[in-house]
């Protein structure tokens, strides 16, 4: 066999991944361009041209899911990265119960994202959840948690961040562990502390790890806690999307999933190479 057709031949291993790649990514992105400048339905369409995304981009409470989904991402993804990060060196030392604790932290990421939205949905309610009844018994009156406009919001970010902090703190782990030990005995040799070396060594070299972490497209905690309530308060462009659909509004649904998908790429393909940029440098 030449080297020409052995090179051929090993080629063929990848059409089995080629076909599921482009049936379940390539073929639905190209129909969702082309959806998206029609009314349709499951039976019929027609074409509209760009009237979906005006109707969708002049949409009353698109601007509250700008706004939100922007905030709902940074609030999500700051605190993810910083207790991840910060876990992830404090259960990266000779602690005799880190594998324990490493489990306890990670188990809420197993859940379904449903059965956590209906236990803090509970645990949040006003009157008898257990968060507000613990804190009448020190005399403090806990507030509407999920019915407050102000709350709301951040009420959803903080279950996040404690259901995806484990998945932070493992990646994080994973890229603690990969540094070279005699990173840190050079360090220590020069006469640097424990801060020093998680400032100087540890934080420097896993900080491409914190590619991982989004929340721009986050929906079903959202949906499942508050259904963007109370009002548009803490609707996502994710949960205005859904709505659409439910409404039957499928062109116009379409259309602001082709949206949603050029703002992620728009944030994610400059971050990525910045933090891709960061780890050749490092």
């Amino acid at each position: 066999m030449t080297s020409s057709t052995s090179k051929l031949y090993s080629y063929t291993f990848f059409i089995p991944a080629a076909i599921v790649y482009f049936l379940f990514f390539i073929a639905p992105t190209f129909l969702s361009f082309f959806f998206s400048l029609t009314v349709w339905t499951l039976s019929d369409w027609s074409f509209t041209g760009l009237d979906n995304f005006r109707i969708f981009l002049t949409e009353p409470s698109l601007n509250i899911g700008f706004r939100n989904s922007l905030v709902y991402a940074i609030a999500t993804c700051a605190l993810k990265v910083i207790l991840g990060f910060l876990l992830a060196a404090f259960l990266c030392t000779d602690l005799k119960s880190k594998g324990f604790l490493r489990s306890i932290i990670y188990f809420p990421n197993i859940l379904s994202t449903i059965a956590v939205g209906i236990m803090f949905s509970s645990l949040m309610h006003p009157s008898r959840g257990l968060i507000n009844t613990t804190l009448a018994t020190i005399g403090i009156h806990g507030p509407d948690w999920l019915g407050d406009p102000k709350m709301a919001l951040f009420s959803v970010v903080l279950v996040d961040v404690w259901k995806g902090v484990g998945i932070a703190m493992t990646i994080f782990i994973a890229g603690i562990q990969a540094i070279p030990q005699h990173y840190y005995e050079a360090i220590m040799i020069d006469g640097g502390s424990s801060f020093h070396k998680l400032r100087f060594i540890t934080f420097p070299l896993s900080r491409s790890s914190m590619a991982f972490i989004g929340g721009i497209r986050s929906f079903d905690l959202i949906w499942v806690m508050t259904k963007g309530g109370p009002g548009f308060t803490s609707d996502l462009i994710a949960s205005i999307i859904y709505k659409q659909l439910q409404g039957g509004f499928y062109g116009i649904a379409t259309a602001g999933n082709v949206v949603l998908f050029f703002i992620v790429s728009l944030l994610a393909v400059p971050m990525y190479r910045y933090l891709t940029r960061v780890e050749v440098d490092l």
